[in-house]
């Protein structure tokens, strides 16, 4: 009667069993699964709304507001310009103010070059906050 001990004759062998730590696995799985849909935030999201038809009525006098319309119109605040005008009128103001803030309103539709050739010119009158608005063909109408 012989007994073999230890099948393999090159050493011992180890095996892993993985088999609970799947379980386990397994099992938080579900416990995240089900738990997930129960959790309440309480950071409402808010969604923009579409900006009204109307201008803001609550703009500063001070704001320097440059538009530029579908057919490439300039209005410096409303007073119609043209481009030479602005970069000299432009210059005038900005020498006088500590804060050279500028909003440039160009229409929707215009292409973005032209848009960039009022910043440009902003930029050289002296301009060093520039903000782009944008002015849709359907408000403008």
């Amino acid at each position: 009667m012989g007994m073999s001990v230890g099948g393999n004759k090159g050493g011992i062998q180890s095996n892993i069993n993985i088999t609970p730590y799947i379980d386990i696995l397994l099992v938080l799985l579900i416990i995240f699964m089900v738990a997930a849909p129960l959790k309440h935030y309480d950071h409402p999201v808010r969604v923009p709304q579409p900006a009204t038809s109307a201008p803001p009525e609550n703009v500063k006098s001070d704001s320097i507001i440059v538009d530029m319309e579908i057919d490439r119109t300039v209005r410096l605040n409303q007073k119609v310009v043209t481009l030479q005008e602005l970069e000299s009128t432009l210059s005038e103001v900005f020498k006088t103010r500590a804060v050279k803030n500028l909003f440039i309103r160009g229409d929707s539709a215009l292409p973005y070059g032209d848009v960039f050739i009022l910043m440009d010119i902003a930029k050289r009158s002296g301009a060093t906050d520039i903000a782009l608005l944008e002015k849709s063909t359907v408000a403008s109408k």
